[in-house]
């Protein structure tokens, strides 16, 4: 670490009540948009310059302002782990192997952190996170670009990787400084054709007015005002959190003060606690995507209809797409976006045997990938599981109860519809301030107590609305939806679009165990039909076979 650079931080620190890491995080930020400026201004001819410009100004982060020696450690690992794996293993299993390695090598970190437990210190594992995600990628990538073009789908074609990057590039790519912290990931070959400029180039015969702006001979556009607007955003919402996290913050909701209000108060409060977390990675995102933007690697084309060039390539959060959210799903497809991008192609997609569509095996495997990729906190878990089945009852009641308040066809909102909206907003926002509290809290008794407290509210309300969509009530509402809606044909379950899981989340626990059900009794009927004498189990032995097929206890 540089001489007295903690000096200033300290200071304000004093003035604030931040913790001094905190604030080297956000300078870091902030230092990354002039740095961002430098880095599209050398010269597009000569790439190898940008990348020994990321990678000296990550280098000063981490030992200059961090002094995390052990942090240059932990990234040499993984990258240099993840290169040779790609380069000297053949074979279906090369991003496999390359995925254990990474996930198990996080994993250690994430324990030590678990125990080291001070939240105020910046370690490694927030980078080594974001890495993960890139380096998996990156093997994936290379094994696509080892296989033929009609044995990959169109986003995999486009960023399968024919042969390996140089060292200085891959080296460039792994410690892109705007988004080394707190992400945003993305692929290699998205880096490749920002540092070459490919990604800019203007198709044939496109209106010149319908261009991006550029200065001088530079093929990057202007990206100063976008930026500019993120930073702005990014601040706004940092300053946002300074201030409302001395009024709703743990020690509140596990102080005795909490129990002085009433139950409505609390739910309240708990919301605020929630909606002030969120501010931090509202704030902290935005500046990542703005320096991103900056650069120029947030540069998402030119849209076709209205002109405007866009820039939300690395879009990682939307808060109003979360804090309007009327379902589970549109409050987290708004979140950390590009995990979500992750987890679906390259784990979701590619645990799915070709020509099949995803069951059970792609949704489980995804919720463990996610899970682990979090850490071991109990409240990441309860927070997953409890979100799973609000996934459901969403589903249900999207598929059961909604159709009530459109015309027969579908295509129009009856006058009452406002009403289902407003009470599908209420119900889901107050869901997830309860669901998501464990994430915040993290240890096991602090999540119980504040649970407690409110009395496990969305835990009975999950309970009674899966009991009710178990229950006779449900063959009355598809009977009764039938008889409203004639002759208009309803869609199917086979016919609606199954959404691929969110965060890692099955999108349908319940059919996810039919599915394994299914799955145990077809596997012993083809064995019997080979002549073994196995028999299909019931009572019992279905359930434990159906764990085990999970992973998990029923």
């Amino acid at each position: 670490m540089l001489p007295y650079i903690n000096i200033p931080f300290e200071y304000v620190a004093g003035v604030t009540g931040a913790s001094v890491d905190e604030l080297k995080l956000i300078a870091s930020f902030l230092l990354s948009y002039p740095l961002a400026g430098v880095l599209k201004r050398l010269p597009d001819a000569k790439p190898y310059q940008k990348n020994i410009f990321i990678i000296l100004v990550s280098i000063f982060y981490l030992v200059g302002l961090f002094d995390l020696w052990s942090g240059i450690r932990t990234l040499f690992i993984d990258a240099a782990a993840a290169y040779l794996i790609a380069s000297y293993v053949e074979g279906p299993y090369m991003p496999w192997l390359g995925f254990v390695f990474l996930m198990g090598h996080m994993s250690v970190n994430h324990f030590y952190r678990q125990f080291a437990s001070n939240p105020n210190l910046v370690d490694i594992t927030g980078a080594q996170m974001v890495l993960v995600m890139k380096l998996t990628a990156f093997c994936w990538n290379v094994q696509d670009g080892r296989l033929s073009d009609k044995d990959l789908v169109s986003f995999q074609r486009d960023r399968a990787l024919h042969e390996l990057p140089s060292l200085l590039d891959y080296a460039g790519y792994v410690l892109f400084f705007p988004a080394l912290f707190a992400g945003p990931s993305f692929d290699y070959a998205e880096y490749r054709r920002y540092i070459d400029t490919t990604m800019f180039d203007v198709p044939v015969g496109t209106d010149p007015s319908k261009t991006a702006p550029t200065r001088k001979k530079r093929k990057i556009p202007r990206s100063g005002t976008p930026a500019a607007w993120k930073a702005a955003t990014g601040l706004f919402w940092i300053f946002l959190f300074l201030k409302m996290s001395p009024w709703y913050n743990s020690q509140l909701v596990l102080g005795d003060e909490y129990m002085q209000y009433g139950f409505l108060r609390r739910v309240w409060i708990l919301e605020m606690f929630g909606f002030t977390t969120r501010l931090k990675y509202y704030g902290v995102w935005s500046l990542t995507e703005g320096a991103c933007i900056l650069s120029g690697l947030g540069y998402k084309g030119v849209d076709p209809k209205t002109g405007r060039v866009q820039w939300n390539r690395l879009q990682n959060v939307n808060p109003w797409g979360i804090e309007s959210a009327q379902n589970t799903r549109a409050y987290i497809e708004n979140w950390n976006m590009n995990t979500n991008n992750w987890l679906r192609n390259c784990m979701y997609l590619r645990v799915t045997p070709k020509g099949k569509k995803p069951g059970f095996r792609a949704s489980l495997a995804t919720f463990v990938t996610s899970a682990f990729w979090h850490g071991f906190y109990p409240g990441y878990y309860l927070s997953f599981v409890l979100a799973a089945f609000l996934q459901t009852i969403a589903k249900n009641c999207r598929r059961h109860v909604r159709p009530f308040f459109l015309t027969p066809d579908g295509q129009r909102p009856t006058p009452y519809k406002r009403y289902y909206d407003v009470f599908s907003y209420f119900v889901t926002q107050t869901a997830f301030c309860f669901t998501t509290a464990p994430f915040v809290l993290l240890t096991l008794p602090a999540c119980m107590l504040v649970w407690s407290r409110v009395y496990f509210y969305a835990i009975l309300g999950v309970a009674a609305s899966m009991a009710f969509f178990a229950s006779p009530a449900k063959v009355w509402l598809v009977k009764s939806l039938k008889e409203r809606n004639q002759p208009h044909l309803q869609p199917s379950l086979s016919q609606e679009t199954v959404g691929q899981p969110l965060m890692g989340l099955p999108s349908d626990p319940v059919r996810d165990i039919d599915e394994a059900v299914k799955e145990i009794t077809d596997e012993i009927e083809a064995r019997r039909r080979r002549g073994s004498k196995a028999s299909v189990p019931s009572g019992l032995d279905m359930k434990h076979a159906v764990e085990e097929k999970l992973g998990k206890t029923l």
